[in-house]
Order: structure tokens, then C-alpha cells, then sequence
């Protein structure tokens, strides 16, 4: 395995790759990594990722998967680095982790198979999808603003290539205490399915970005938190939570909410009626549960 690094050398972008603890650019240059601006590991035109695809998630939310994966989009403009802040707007309270893996497009992408998938993924590299669940009564569908909100979503700290997605644990750490702690053998789609699924319709491009999904105990963060992915084999990506500097403009659009979705998916598998009922809120209504299942009278 071979792992590079997009950062801000002299001013310029300039890709680097990893020696020890150092990182060396193409003309001899070297600067330490923990002096180094990371930038996002590549520029992509989209970033699509996918929705439900851990088994300990579904589990966690007593839900049902579809029978294909489904998806959403974040903005380029929600893309950020390792060591960037991410930004909770003033009027929001419930941004929550995601630890995940990112795929990285090396080669345009239409129309291949699964079994061929690979030949078109240029590495992988740690993500975050962080959700800013305050809008999810409005954008459980698009979910726009719960995951396209600016820096949103970080990548890095590099793009590693020859990696073997299989059986390799993802954590995510707040203020070094491990909350999450899963294991990409509980993916029901793995990494070449996804690369296949979208580039049956969507021509992927070199540098774009597809999340894989993330397993159980997504929870809600707050500024001041340090927030670290760990993937093996990938290494850490971390970035500190930061209270933006402008409140939520009050005379536009939907405002920040606090319904039983919102309230429910902040707080994953503590919420207190979780297995007792389904949640209700306008965002539910995209959601298939379990729950509605044992107890039909209830739903």
C-alpha cells in the first residue's frame, strides 16, 4: 500500500506522499505531518453517499434495508480536510458523527460491472459524514442541508491505493473515548457494488467521492468536541467541532427543528421510545421500522 496527501505546501496545493513522519513532495521539499494543512485528498465534482448499509446500524434503528441501496449527495462545498473545524451554526444543536470510508474514482466510471469495479477505484481514504439532523423534518429526502451543509464532510487525512476493504474495523472517537466500533464485514453492499450501482446512471469521474455508510451509535456532538475516524489500515481522521460565527437567518426557509425524528435519529438507539414505537415527524415517512411490524396497532 502507498498513501498520498494533498496539503497546502508554500502556499501551494501540492500532493505529497507519506514517509514516516514526514510528508515529501515530488521536488525533495519535506514538511512534519503534524505541521502539514491537509486539504481533502482529492477535488471531486460529487461526493454521493450512501444511506443505510451497516448491519449493527439497521439493527440499532430496528429498521428494514431496502432492497437496493439508496442514496444522497453532499455538496462539494461541505468537502474539508483533516485537521478542519467543522462548523455547528448558532440556532443548531443536533450534529452527529458518522465514521466512515470513502472511495476515491481514478478512472471515468459508466456502465461496469461489479466484478470490474476495482479497476476503477483509484484508493480509499477515512470520511465523516457528519448529519446537521436541526433540518431533517424538511430534507429527510434530500437531506441537503442535513449533510450538505458547508464542512460537513471531511476526507483524509490521505488516499491510500491496494487496499483490501474486507474485514477491517472503523471507529470513531470523541475526546479519545471509542464510540463507535464496527466492522466492514457487516456491509451488506460492499465498495465495488456501490462503484457499480451509481455508474450505471451517473458517470463518475476521477477524484469523486462515494461514502460507504456508517455502523451503529452515531451521537450527537458539540463545539469543543475532538472527533476522530479511525479505519485500519486507512489511519485517523480527525477535526474539532466549532460553533459558526452567524446564527441561522430566521427570514428564510425552514428553521431549525426539534420533532421526534429529529430527536430520534440524533439520538439513535437511546431514544426512549425506541423499540417501543416508531417515530413521528414529517421526516419518518421516508423510514421503514420494525416496530410498525410487531405492533401494528401502533403504527
Amino acid at each position: 500500500m502507498a498513501e498520498s496527501r494533498r496539503i497546502l505546501l508554500d502556499g501551494y496545493v501540492t500532493e505529497v506522499r507519506l514517509e514516516a513522519d514526514d510528508l515529501v513532495a515530488a521536488d525533495g521539499r519535506r514538511i512534519a505531518v503534524a505541521d502539514a494543512t491537509h486539504l481533502a485528498p482529492s477535488e471531486p465534482t460529487k461526493i454521493v453517499c450512501v444511506h443505510l448499509n451497516y448491519e449493527s446500524r439497521v439493527d440499532e434503528f430496528m429498521t428494514k434495508l431496502p432492497a437496493a441501496p439508496t442514496y444522497f449527495h453532499k455538496p462539494i462545498t461541505a468537502l474539508c480536510g483533516h485537521g478542519a473545524d467543522v462548523v455547528r451554526p448558532v440556532g443548531c444543536e443536533w450534529l452527529n458523527y458518522e465514521g466512515e470510508i470513502a472511495i476515491v474514482i481514478g478512472r471515468t466510471c459508466r456502465n461496469i460491472s461489479p466484478a470490474d469495479a476495482g479497476d476503477y477505484i483509484a484508493g480509499y481514504s477515512v470520511a465523516n459524514d457528519y448529519g446537521l439532523h436541526d433540518f431533517r423534518d424538511t430534507d429527510a429526502g434530500s437531506m441537503l442541508r442535513v449533510k450538505g451543509s458547508d464542512t460537513l464532510c471531511p476526507v483524509g487525512p490521505g488516499l491510500v491505493t491496494d487496499w483490501d476493504f474486507r474485514n477491517k474495523s472503523i471507529r470513531t472517537i470523541v475526546n479519545g473515548e471509542v464510540k463507535q466500533d464496527g466492522n466492514t464485514s457487516e456491509m451488506k453492499w460492499d465498495m465495488h457494488y456501490l462503484v457499480a450501482d451509481i455508474a450505471r446512471t451517473i458517470t463518475l469521474v476521477p477524484g469523486d467521492i462515494l461514502l460507504s455508510g456508517t455502523p451503529a451509535n452515531s451521537r450527537t456532538v458539540y463545539p469543543g468536541d475532538v472527533v476522530s475516524v479511525e479505519v485500519e489500515g486507512l489511519g485517523a481522521l480527525t477535526n474539532t467541532i466549532v460553533t459558526g460565527p452567524t446564527p441561522i437567518r430566521t427570514d428564510v426557509g425552514a428553521q431549525p427543528s426539534r420533532s421526534e425524528e429529529v430527536m430520534s435519529t440524533a439520538q439513535g438507539g437511546d431514544w426512549e421510545f425506541r423499540g417501543i414505537r416508531a417515530p413521528m415527524g414529517p421526516g419518518a415517512k421516508h423510514y421503514e421500522s420494525t416496530v410498525d411490524d410487531e405492533n401494528p396497532s401502533d403504527a
